[in-house]
């Protein structure tokens, strides 16, 4: 009599969004419609200073980091709170969030989307926009 072996899969907690990788384009759809689902509600919470940077091939961190600022603590908070409820109300709503509660930098990890919403002096003093437009470098030359 042959003995059939049981397979357990086991997750980390929360769900997991993807097992297998999908296709470039599809990929690069859905990262499209949440690029336009994040600049709209930036927009309308009246973020300062929208950049979007493609980071698509030269990170594995996703394909769209959009870097705003806030006038306050209070407005960055607000930015960013209602930039969760719409990634939520869309079915996008499984971010990873951090800084929520000072309010002088909130990181939104979104998969594809990763936003950065700071207080002015904090975006200064950081100023990821700078490192993140570095020249490519392929075979030791600039591009």
């Amino acid at each position: 009599m042959e003995r059939k072996k049981s397979l357990t899969t086991a997750h980390a907690k929360g769900s997991v969004t993807r097992i297998f990788p999908h296709s470039t384009v599809q990929s690069s759809d859905v990262a499209e419609r949440a690029l336009h689902l994040v600049l709209t509600s930036l927009e309308d919470s009246k973020a300062e200073d929208i950049v979007t940077i493609n980071i698509a091939g030269k990170s594995a961190l996703g394909d769209y980091m959009v870097v705003v600022s806030g006038r306050s603590n209070r407005h960055v908070t607000a930015i960013a709170d209602h930039l969760i409820s719409d990634l939520k109300d869309e079915g996008l709503g499984n971010a990873r969030v951090e800084g929520l509660e000072t309010g002088d930098w909130v990181l939104i990890d979104g998969g594809d989307i990763i936003v950065h919403v700071f207080r002015p002096e904090i975006r200064e003093f950081y100023n990821i926009e700078k490192m993140w437009a570095a020249p490519d470098m392929e075979d030791g030359r600039l591009h």
